[in-house]
């Protein structure tokens, strides 16, 4: 706990330790939909029609977003992975799209999904063939590259399956430099890391330097398991990856899978707090079209996007572990502290937490304002360094909370008058 203690304090004084790739885009975590992990590769389209990886599939799932209010959440990302294109490139040796499952072609998709407010991501791989056995981008990077931007493409996902490790870098950087050369804002979505960790620790200045967000750890699936793999390497190798993110490049532990059919719903608030926490890209796989109406309203709650969007950039991780409670901190903006707390018993009913035990509940010195935002929304109001208030979590639950540090009548009054005189004067002042 105290070497996390020292990584709080440390981390949230600091940059990240490179510059961010140049393209501008991934200021904050990107949000969106992507079908991978809730649909995979179904091609079979003659007796899915509904299910399978076709056109339809994402015009529905745009529809989709705009109606039911995804696109006012922040989900702006429609993104195809892996099993779009035909088996066979071109006779000028572009990609092109199956022409029975995609009758129009991607170009003829971006423009619908763009007519919906909406942005368009798209998937190849680094090596020969993709994951799945299709063609992969190696020796076709700058035409790759070209294609999606001439489709008005908006996001690329970049696998790294069928390459040796050895060619990884090399690889990533070579379509980083594809994709900026076409002139098209294009996000840059890295899976370099997660195939690179088996044989070395990843460059993640390089890294951080050439991708908008990458991959680190396995395919999450829908099961609780496989969520608590991912949070427990992330906070394994948080001194690693931890100081790499930050506006312009992300961490990506993959995919939402809330609102399909393996969490339960406490799961499902656990995995929503800590993809927050963590500053994940938001990127849900699921089937917007059934969606349950709680999985819903949790994936569009405004006020766990809000933490997740925070424009100071920080990412979270985990400072404490007791009594079968693990707690993750992550520093906002305005001095604001995000907790979460999650009970990793899967045994009995809800445990209590008491408040104080969070690492950084020194910020409530001499006194803070609470707010409970999962399991439900309760305004806990002013704390002091000694508060008794105990937290509910049932097991596998998580609370989140946010904690505002208040300040005694004179420093909030002198805070207050010099930030106005920054303001008058067009400058940054700290106190």
């Amino acid at each position: 706990m105290c070497r996390a203690a020292f990584l709080l304090a440390v981390v949230g004084l600091l940059s990240p330790g490179a510059e961010a790739l140049d393209n501008g885009l991934a200021q904050k975590p990107t949000m969106g939909w992507l079908h991978w992990e809730r649909f995979m590769c179904n091609i079979n389209c003659d007796k899915d029609p509904e299910n399978c990886i076709s056109e339809q599939l994402y015009m529905q799932m745009a529809d989709v977003m705009v109606k039911e209010g995804w696109k006012d959440a922040g989900y702006e990302y429609v993104c195809i992975d892996d099993c779009w294109p035909s088996y066979q490139r071109d006779a000028q040796g572009r990609l092109q799209a199956d022409p029975k499952r995609f009758p129009g072609g991607i170009k003829k998709l971006a423009d619908y999904v763009h007519s919906k407010g909406l942005k368009l991501g798209i998937y190849a791989d680094v090596g020969k063939t993709t994951c799945a056995g299709y063609p992969g981008s190696l020796g076709y990077y700058e035409t790759d590259a070209q294609t999606f931007a001439d489709w008005d493409v908006d996001l690329l996902k970049f696998d790294g399956c069928n390459l040796k490790w050895t060619m990884l870098e090399e690889g990533y950087v070579n379509m980083s430099k594809a994709l900026n050369k076409t002139g098209r804002s294009i996000l840059y979505s890295c899976e370099w890391p997660l195939y690179e960790w088996s044989f070395q620790k990843p460059n993640y200045t390089a890294i951080r330097e050439t991708c908008n967000h990458w991959r680190n750890f396995a395919d999450v699936y829908d099961s609780w398991s496989s969520v608590k793999s991912i949070l427990d390497w992330t906070a394994s190798h948080q001194d690693i990856i931890v100081p790499a993110a930050g506006p312009g490049g992300w961490n990506d532990p993959d995919m939402l899978v809330i609102g399909n059919f393996g969490l339960s719903h406490d799961q499902q608030e656990s995995q929503m707090a800590l993809w927050t926490i963590m500053a994940a890209p938001l990127l849900m796989s699921n089937d917007l079209r059934k969606i349950c109406p709680r999985s819903k309203k949790l994936l569009q709650n405004k006020l766990i996007i809000d933490i997740n969007q925070d424009p100071l950039g920080k990412q979270g991780y985990r400072t404490g572990q007791f009594d079968s409670f693990d707690v993750w901190e992550r520093r906002l903006s305005n001095n604001r502290l995000a907790v979460a707390v999650l009970n990793r018993q899967e045994i009995g009913g809800a445990r209590g937490f008491v408040i104080v035990a969070i690492p950084g509940w020194k910020i409530c010195d001499p006194k803070c304002n609470v707010t409970q935002i999962l399991p439900e929304y309760k305004e806990m109001g002013i704390q002091t360094p000694d508060s008794k208030v105990v937290l509910s979590i049932n097991p596998s639950g998580t609370a989140l909370l946010t904690i505002t540090p208040i300040s005694s009548d004179f420093k909030r009054m002198h805070k207050l008058r010099w930030q106005d005189v920054s303001l008058k004067h067009k400058q940054a002042t700290i106190l």
